[in-house]
């Protein structure tokens, strides 16, 4: 897998690109709109989305379909 990919993730009806970054097996960092999110593997195989610190007054501004939707994009590129 190349350091950065950028891959379509669809949400309300329209695709939406975001740039994924694997960083330690199995965790990534995606780029959405310019907010990082982390995205690591809990310990039942199902990923759960961190934000920095920093970002965290801006979390509640994403839609829990979104980050279930990266997700699944994460999800297809492990399994």
């Amino acid at each position: 897998m190349e350091d950065e990919i950028e891959l379509p993730v669809q949400y309300k009806g329209a695709e939406h690109m975001a740039k994924f970054k694997l960083i330690v097996n199995e965790f990534f960092s995606v780029d959405v709109n310019g907010q990082t999110i982390l995205f690591e593997p809990d310990g039942e195989g199902n990923f759960r989305a961190i934000f920095y610190y920093k970002d965290l007054g801006n979390a509640g501004n994403f839609d829990v379909e979104l980050l279930k939707n990266i997700t699944g994009v994460i999800v297809d590129l492990v399994t």
